[in-house]
């Protein structure tokens, strides 16, 4: 099925249990929203520990604008 596409509201969501919940996509993401929102991006941060650690930096900076699902 082809459909119109259709504006989006509301907040964006991210399924971790599929290809965007991976580091590098989240990585891409968090800087793509800090360019867009005029903050200095997480990423050095993001990457300084493990991947819940990722989660964590992402949510904390991320948090109001993107909901993450597991």
């Amino acid at each position: 099925m082809i459909r119109t596409k259709q504006k989006r509201s509301g907040p964006i969501v991210v399924d971790l249990t599929g290809p965007d919940g991976n580091a590098f996509a989240l990585m891409g993401l968090a800087s793509s929203l800090a360019k867009q929102l005029g903050i200095e991006s997480p990423t050095a941060e993001m990457m300084s520990g493990d991947y819940e650690n990722l989660l964590e930096v992402f949510d904390k900076n991320f948090g109001d604008f993107v909901i993450l699902e597991r």
